[in-house]
């Protein structure tokens, strides 16, 4: 079975691209793996990490790499905390990224708080490499709701459902998040990529 190497050490994204192909090819992450290189994540945008992730992980392998890179962008706030979301107060240490956050707007008026998840998803392997985008758009509130998801989830505001993304079940999120779109719209171009016609073609080695 041809693999796929998720290039990230979180078992819940390897279980969402184990989901997402079906059992088509085995699905691996950086923990499953030894001997790689540093990553060295100094890009300056969601599209140079990802492919920094993905070119530094196929160099090593030579397998199929996806790699993604995702954050929070609040306009008012020229954009931040966007590449450094993860890391905005403290590294990985949601609650303080987003006291910090919460903080910054709260000097903001409540229409114009508007903000964007992102993620975008690079694919490098023998066939080439591809790009997938995802988006949604909501609002940043003052005082966190809901005890699910994880990160900025609980004061990310989407109007449509009326909650924030902490407030939602697991599938009712995945059907609209930034992660489900692109990770959908890969799968439509999937059968295209392994032809491996028009993709950007690599020498990476």
């Amino acid at each position: 079975m041809e693999k796929i190497i998720i290039a990230t050490k979180n078992p819940g994204k390897a279980k969402e691209f184990q989901k997402l192909f079906s059992d088509q090819y085995e699905i691996v992450t950086l923990n499953d793996l030894t001997d790689l290189p540093t990553i060295i994540e100094n890009g300056s945008t969601f599209k140079e990490n990802a492919t920094i992730k993905a070119q530094t992980i196929y160099k090593a392998t030579n397998e199929t790499v996806i790699a993604d890179d995702s954050g929070l962008v609040v306009d008012a706030l020229n954009g931040e905390p966007g590449i450094y979301s993860a890391r905005y107060a403290k590294d990985h240490d949601s609650k303080a990224n987003m006291d910090k956050l919460i903080n910054k707007i709260k000097k903001i008026p409540p229409q114009k708080r508007t903000a964007h998840f992102i993620t975008v998803l690079v694919v490098i392997s023998k066939y080439g490499k591809i790009e997938e985008t995802g988006r949604v758009d909501g609002l940043i509130i003052e005082h966190p709701k809901g005890n699910d998801g994880f990160g900025y989830d609980p004061i990310f505001y989407y109007p449509p459902k009326d909650k924030t993304f902490a407030e939602m079940t697991m599938s009712e999120k995945n059907q609209i998040s930034h992660r489900g779109k692109a990770m959908e719209q890969l799968i439509k171009d999937w059968p295209e990529y392994l032809k491996g016609e028009n993709n950007e073609n690599l020498n990476l080695q």
